[in-house]
């Protein structure tokens, strides 16, 4: 698989242009306005989300295809003493093996606008089978407006996730000068 190698060999030669060791803003605004409950990081690289996740009160958990990548987010979780309150694990997220239960929270900064065809009704129904009633999925993607780029996210992708889950919040903007957004999607 591509892909895979492509991170595989990003994490090996250095830190990936998108692990910013920052978490975003919508993520401290969604765990301020929400109580603490089980949540999961698809594609959670090194771990900075998780772990900011779990100093909120959350039991965290991420998943990651890049052993390289959970590794070091074990090593940080470790240097944080959070116990049992985060985990690590190499999975693939359009596997239903990469969930462990129910989620109240299920994040994912860049996972989904990576998949096209029958990779995103997998993706999709991992969601909706994983997220608890009344649990929140947070996306961030990059948006393909052309259909054309091969990167991003298309509308129709997104629609179909409004199949299953309710889209609540939308922010629209730009990441290096490409279309981006924020979804915040509820299970009813």
């Amino acid at each position: 698989m591509i892909g895979k190698l492509f991170f595989t060999l990003t994490y090996w030669l250095g830190i990936p242009p998108w692990d910013t060791g920052v978490t975003p803003p919508e993520v401290y605004k969604f765990l301020e306005d929400n109580s603490p409950g089980k949540a999961l990081d698809l594609g959670c690289g090194t771990g900075t989300n998780v772990i900011n996740i779990a100093e909120h009160g959350w039991v965290a958990e991420g998943v990651d295809y890049v052993p390289r990548a959970v590794r070091t987010a074990r090593r940080k979780a470790r240097k944080n003493s959070l116990g049992d309150r985060v985990k690590f694990r190499v999975g693939n997220v359009l596997s239903p093996a990469a969930f462990k239960g129910d989620y109240d929270l299920i994040l994912d900064i860049g996972c989904f606008h990576s998949f096209s065809g029958e990779n995103i009704n997998l993706y999709i129904e991992n969601i909706s089978s994983h997220l608890r009633s009344g649990g929140s999925f947070l996306l961030y993607v990059h948006l393909d407006e052309s259909s054309r780029t091969g990167h991003g996210a298309i509308e129709d992708s997104l629609k179909k996730l409004g199949e299953k889950l309710k889209l609540v919040k939308r922010l629209d903007g730009e990441e290096s000068s490409k279309p981006s957004a924020w979804l915040e999607f509820k299970k009813q």
